[in-house]
């Protein structure tokens, strides 16, 4: 019954580390931006609908669309005001990710100045547990995650795949030049890229309040989980990312029957390391124009 039991906390996990990775890997394969402040945008939006919902009871609706907001904002922000002029003057992918480095330190401190650094949770009634079998309990949560995940993820497809927006979306890392000719913008198209990779967050970081809990370090967590990800799954590849967090979450929890919690993420380094050994390319790597 143990495992039946971990198995169900790793797809509930897995589902929303495949959310997280989605996204980071979405911003990282059509902008090359090594963006570690990703994990910056999950603790901004856990925190906002902390304090709405939690704190100041503001119905839940409204402030899954106000947290939503908030990790749009901050990704856009970062990128057109922050990463843009980087990329304009220097160009360097180092210079970019210090940056990015530190705007995540930055929000990091923020939160633990505003709400302390102690670990919060938001108590919703979808975050009781209820016992299906003896010995067994399955809360509401996971099955909330995993059809949160498959909508994204369906339409994420749909909108890459059929609309010229997101083919434009798709071409933005191989050729930018060429965008060009078709009459579209890549620096539209990167700021769109960062408002959706920022909005897959959103789903992740309201589940895992309701879940798991909170502190200001959470996206350390969140960063690790996010490139693991993205070179387990190979680089370039959303449906890799997406299994590859899925795989994540099960590994993670799966261990929990002969290590510690406090493990958690050793595993996550292990997998990786495993992958980078024996198979570089990930599960759907493919080669990227430099």
């Amino acid at each position: 019954m143990l495992l039946l039991q971990l198995l169900i906390n790793g797809v509930q996990a897995g589902a929303m580390y495949a959310l997280i990775a989605v996204g980071f890997s979405l911003i990282f394969g059509s902008t090359k931006v090594f963006h570690f402040a990703h994990g910056a945008t999950f603790t901004i939006a856990a925190y906002v609908f902390y304090n709405l919902y939690a704190v100041l009871h503001v119905h839940w609706f409204v402030a899954l669309l106000a947290c939503a907001a908030a990790a749009v904002a901050f990704g856009v922000a970062l990128d057109r005001w922050v990463y843009a002029p980087i990329q304009r003057h220097e160009g360097s992918f180092f210079t970019v990710f210090v940056a990015s480095l530190g705007a995540g330190i930055v929000v990091q401190n923020v939160v633990g100045m505003v709400f302390g650094r102690g670990f919060v949770s938001v108590s919703t009634p979808l975050s009781v547990s209820i016992e299906v079998m003896p010995g067994l309990y399955v809360s509401p949560l996971s099955g909330i995650a995993i059809v949160c995940a498959l909508v994204c993820f369906g339409a994420l497809q749909i909108f890459l795949m059929r609309t010229h927006t997101g083919m434009g979306l798709r071409a933005l890392a191989e050729n930018p030049e060429l965008i060009r000719v078709y009459g579209l913008s890549p620096r539209r198209l990167s700021t769109m890229v960062f408002a959706l990779g920022s909005l897959l967050v959103v789903p992740a970081a309201v589940l895992g309040a309701a879940s798991s809990g909170l502190n200001p370090a959470v996206g350390h967590h969140i960063v690790l989980v996010s490139l693991a990800a993205t070179i387990v799954g190979g680089v370039g590849s959303l449906r890799g990312a997406a299994c590859a967090g899925l795989l994540l979450g099960l590994s993670e929890n799966l261990a929990l029957m002969y290590l510690g919690s406090q493990w958690s993420e050793a595993v996550t380094f292990i997998v990786l390391f495993l992958f980078i050994l024996f198979r570089p390319s990930g599960f759907f790597g493919r080669a990227i124009a430099s």
